[in-house]
């Protein structure tokens, strides 16, 4: 019976380039010349500081661009709330990775609202589809790409 997973998951290694290629355009920048600003990359987070808020705002801006041109959605990224301490704003972005259950439960209702002929079930952060027919599956794909998702979606592990 053919089947195929979705996931959510995000090149951490292009994440890490598109942090790198982010302070390096931070010290070539005029408007952060002589300020102590910098992208610091902790695993599955980024960590911006700056010394006003307006500078962490330009430098979202920065990561987003560098994000998309790196290959990496930047919808994956989760802004959390501002720090202040001494003299220094911090602001933490979070990125995702995986299907959360909430976003999962959505998606298998969807399928299932389309009553179309396949079995989808949810196997930790990952959606497993399967059905009789190939062209099942690829009218799912065909669904959710449509949909409006607020994650990116990947297939993979097609079996036939």
């Amino acid at each position: 019976m053919p089947s195929f997973d979705i996931v959510s998951e995000v090149d951490l290694q292009e994440v890490a380039n598109a942090v790198d290629q982010s302070n390096r355009e931070i010290s070539t920048r005029y408007d952060f010349r002589g300020v102590d600003a910098t992208f610091e990359n902790q695993k599955d987070q980024v960590r911006l500081s700056a010394e006003a808020e307006i500078q962490l705002e330009q430098m979202l801006d920065i990561l987003r661009a560098k994000f998309a041109k790196r290959g990496v959605d930047p919808s994956v990224m989760d802004i959390k709330d501002l720090e202040h301490s001494g003299k220094k704003y911090y602001q933490n972005v979070v990125v995702q990775q995986g299907i959360e259950s909430d976003v999962a439960r959505s998606l298998v209702k969807m399928v299932k609202e389309k009553k179309m002929k396949v079995q989808i079930a949810i196997q930790g952060d990952k959606l497993r589809i399967s059905g009789k027919k190939r062209d099942d599956l690829q009218q799912v794909i065909a669904m959710l790409k449509e949909a409006d998702i607020e994650i990116p979606l990947q297939y993979e592990n097609f079996r036939d």
